[in-house]
């Protein structure tokens, strides 16, 4: 069934995208990946994110309203009031 293994390979997501996951795994998500449109859309907001994320990282005087809506736009609103 398509969507148990969705959530099967999208439970390794942070293993792949750190590329820390096993090979035979990895190459495993990637078959998958070439024929779930769903899935590419969820490894690539990942991937975006983690980018979005570093790129704040390295600046760290981010105004507060930019933060928020970052956040915002990647549905994270619980987030903002921490």
């Amino acid at each position: 069934m398509k969507g148990e293994e969705c959530r099967h390979l999208l439970g390794l997501l942070s293993e792949y995208v750190d590329g820390t996951l096993e090979e035979q795994l990895c190459a495993e998500l990637e078959h998958h990946l070439a024929d779930c449109q769903d899935c590419r859309v969820v490894v690539d907001t990942l991937h975006r994110t983690v980018y979005l994320y570093h790129q704040s990282a390295s600046q760290p005087n981010v105004p507060e309203g930019v933060r928020q809506r970052l956040f915002r736009r990647l549905n994270l609103d619980d987030i903002i009031g921490q």
